[in-house]
Parts: C-alpha cells; structure tokens; sequence
C-alpha cells in the first residue's frame, strides 16, 4: 500500500524542524545564550531526519497482519509494508517508512525486552554514532551496509532498542 501525499502536505514545513527552532527561541532568554536559535539552524551535528520504520511484536504475525489489511488496508507481505511520501516540496524525492510484524520470539529486538522498535532516518550515520559514543549511548552492534542503506541498532535510557537508518535516496 502507498501513501500518497497531497500537495498542500508537501508543500508543509517538517514540524519536528518548527518545534526545535520555537524551543531555542523559548531559551534564548537564559543567561547562557551559547547557542542562539541562528547557531541552531546552521548546526551540521547529524540527526534523526523522520521515521524510517514501525516494528512490533505479536503472537501471531501472519493474523495480525490479515487483519490489518482487513481493517486499516495495510498489505503487508513478508517484509512488512512500505509506505512511500515525499522528502521535498517539489514531490520528486521519495522517501519511505516501513511498517512490519514480528512472532514474539524474533531476536531482532534483543537485547531490548520491548514488543517495539523505531526506525529512525539519520543523515551521515558514521558521524552520528562517534558522536553518541562520545556521549556513552550505548551503540548495539556495528554499522551494517546494505544496497538500501546502512544501519545501526542502540539503546536509549531506558534500554528501547532503536535502529538507526541512513538510506540511499
């Protein structure tokens, strides 16, 4: 199934870029004033760009996913499904969100002991991972390259395991 995007939605600004703006805004009234909201916006430390992908466990995988596409319309074959959107206004670059379903015994979200993980997009994936290092997040296993893309896995606070996508759009 794909999610097309109405025009007047990919004309729109990336909210989550609107919100950290307005919260430097918020703070530049504090006496430290290091960071000001123009420093922000110029910032090249790499971060999460949007949701790559939902995953989730279940008892029953191939029921669940039945009545997903019975009752939400997501057709999800053996990888899940993908959900295609547009990364620019002009509508001519793609991006994607995958959705998919895991039995209840899947490694893929060890050594978390979460039914869920997240899959965030990230530009320049080698420089976000020194960068957690350096902030003692711990990072999983190693950068993995694939032909769409490469990932990492780490653990937030309170040990959610989350994959870390830089694709190849």
């Amino acid at each position: 199934m794909k999610n097309s995007v109405s025009s007047w939605d990919s004309k729109r600004p990336n909210d989550f870029t609107i919100k950290k703006i307005s919260n430097m805004e918020d703070k530049k009234n504090q006496t430290d004033n290091s960071t000001s909201p123009d420093t922000y916006r110029h910032n090249t430390t790499p971060k999460v760009t949007g949701i790559g992908g939902i995953f989730f466990k279940c008892q029953d995988p191939n029921k669940m996913k039945e009545w997903y596409k019975t009752h939400l319309g997501i057709d999800a074959g053996q990888y899940g499904a993908s959900f295609e959107w547009y990364q620019d206004a002009e509508g001519k670059k793609k991006g994607l969100t995958q959705w998919n379903l895991n039995s209840q015994t899947a490694k893929l979200y060890d050594p978390s002991t979460k039914d869920f993980m997240i899959n965030y997009r990230v530009e320049n994936l080698e420089a976000l991972v020194e960068e957690l290092k350096k902030e003692n997040v711990t990072i999983v296993d190693k950068i993995e390259t694939y032909d769409y893309g490469k990932f990492v896995h780490i653990l937030d606070m309170e040990g959610n395991k989350i994959q870390l996508w830089e694709p190849k759009d």
